[in-house]
């Protein structure tokens, strides 16, 4: 189908979402999800065979996607998220007011590109669909080469759903090809795109989109290093420990994780150094993957050969090789480079299983270094008893700088949260006020609208002053802020 067409059938699409309501779209998105569980079996082969992430990954995958449809089901039924505001008419310290009434409107159609490493939690069937239909907004998706198979047996499942639950129009489209993705975000239809990929395809969608005659909101997760900062006294007390975890953290699914820590900062101290025998026992004992593509291998290999050339830089572990070179491997890959190193390519992100680490004499001197590490989607630090003073600084450090901070664990895990921050300051995200993970990931494609002085029955239900059944929904009332009404329904 031409693009216009697609484009006309989103329009015509986003007039429905919106007549049926918020009850109708948590319908379609129970159904949605239902349908996906239906065709579990067969999702997960055919993802496995364009992937080769396994059985065992792709259906914990699934099962996420899933629960996401579900989630932003029960987000549509609570209602919070449209940000109901009354301000009744009344007189001011500067004179009258007028009455006025605020909420959050779907922005319409959105295109959404899908990512390489998750076939289905951030691609056709993943969050950012999941929580634009939420929002009232159609999908059109740019399906990702490496599992073009995948993306429309999942599109055919939620159109299904979609219409079990008796939506008639085609609220998700896709398109292939770059060329297509290119115009997609050109497309006056088009209100707002979500993207995770790389930030040099990253930027230049970006670019498309801010150049239109009307520019658009561009949400695009790009990439970036992920630093894991260990505290003298946490290497002390329990070094091994975190060496084998964050061995298992940096291979996880064969490093294409955008949340993969590239960075350990560690003591250059005994316990320093026997963290990092740890980590050089636990790589050794860990074995090249599949990696998503032949490009994807190709430019680990580049990039890591890259590394090994740096002045100052060291291999000091590396997984055990496949029986044979075909196919693309990953081979896990840990490197020590000397301070004065850690610049320019070694404080860039690098997709696959390698981890960087740098050795730091003094607290002062770890200051040093992280000023020379820029934002990203993570930091990590390990601390305990006796590193509060050092672990309170790191802690502002990175919450100027990254979107998630985590205590005394790893980053890999991204919980499907209300209070989830995925997202960071460029060139982690494009917008760091927003997440692509959790709940208010629906934020991003919706924009607020006041009315002033409008009769009651004009009023959108949630904004009236009486509202019913489903329409009661937490709202703030004249400055203060209501919970979770009881409703009768």
């Amino acid at each position: 189908m031409e693009l216009d067409a697609l484009c006309d059938q989103a329009v015509l699409a986003a007039v429905e979402l919106g007549d049926i309501g918020r009850s109708g779209r948590s319908a379609m998105l129970r159904s949605a999800a239902a349908a996906l569980e239906e065709r579990r079996e067969a999702l997960v082969r055919v993802a496995d065979q364009e992937t080769a992430l396994g059985q065992q990954r792709l259906t914990g995958e699934l099962t996420r996607t899933i629960y996401q449809l579900g989630l932003f089901a029960d987000v549509v039924d609570e209602g919070s998220y449209l940000e109901a505001t009354i301000d009744h008419a009344g007189t001011t310290p500067m004179g009258p007011r007028p009455d006025l009434r605020r909420i959050l409107r779907p922005l319409g159609p959105v295109a959404v590109f899908g990512a390489s490493n998750f076939p289905f939690a951030f691609s056709v069937p993943g969050g950012d669909t999941a929580s634009a239909l939420a929002a009232g907004c159609p999908v059109i998706a740019k399906v990702h080469e490496a599992h073009p198979a995948t993306s429309v047996m999942a599109r055919d499942a939620l159109l299904e759903g979609a219409r079990a639950a008796g939506v008639s129009t085609g609220v998700l489209n896709l398109v292939f090809g770059q060329e297509a993705g290119a115009l997609l975000v050109q497309h006056p239809g088009v209100q707002a795109v979500g993207f995770t990929g790389s930030l040099p395809v990253g930027k230049l969608l970006h670019g498309l989109a801010s150049s239109r005659a009307c520019p658009i909101p561009f949400y695009g997760e790009l990439g970036a290093l992920n630093t894991v900062v260990v505290c003298e006294q946490a290497a002390r007390s329990r070094g091994p420990e975190i060496g084998r975890g964050l061995t298992a953290s940096f291979t996880l699914g064969v490093g294409q994780f955008c949340t993969k820590p590239g960075l350990v900062l560690l003591p250059a101290s005994d316990a320093g150094r026997g963290l990092l025998d740890a980590l050089v026992h636990g790589v050794r004992g860990t074995s090249a993957g599949v990696m998503l593509s032949a490009r994807t291998s190709s430019g680990f290999a580049t990039r890591t050969d890259a590394l090994r050339q740096l002045p100052g830089v060291t291999a000091l572990a590396e997984g055990s090789e496949r029986p044979t070179d075909r196919g693309w491997w990953g081979r896990p890959l840990l490197l020590l480079a000397k301070p004065e190193a850690l610049r320019d390519l070694l404080t860039e992100e690098c997709f696959g299983p390698v981890l960087v680490a740098v050795e730091y004499d003094a607290p002062e001197h770890l200051v040093q270094l992280l000023g020379r590490i820029g934002p990203a989607l993570t930091a990590t630090v390990h601390a305990d008893a006796g590193d509060e003073k050092e672990a309170w600084s790191l802690l502002s450090q990175f919450s100027a700088k990254v979107g998630r901070v985590v205590y005394n664990g790893y980053p890999t895990g991204v919980a499907v949260t209300w209070a989830m921050q995925h997202g960071g300051p460029y060139p982690a995200t494009v917008g760091s006020i927003h997440t692509s993970v959790g709940q208010t990931a629906v934020r991003r494609w919706l924009r607020p609208i006041c009315f002033q002085d409008l009769p009651d029955g004009l009023l959108p239900p949630e904004l009236r002053d009486s509202p019913t059944g489903r329409d009661v929904i937490p709202r703030r009332v004249d400055g203060r802020s209501s919970g979770a009404l009881d409703r009768t329904d």
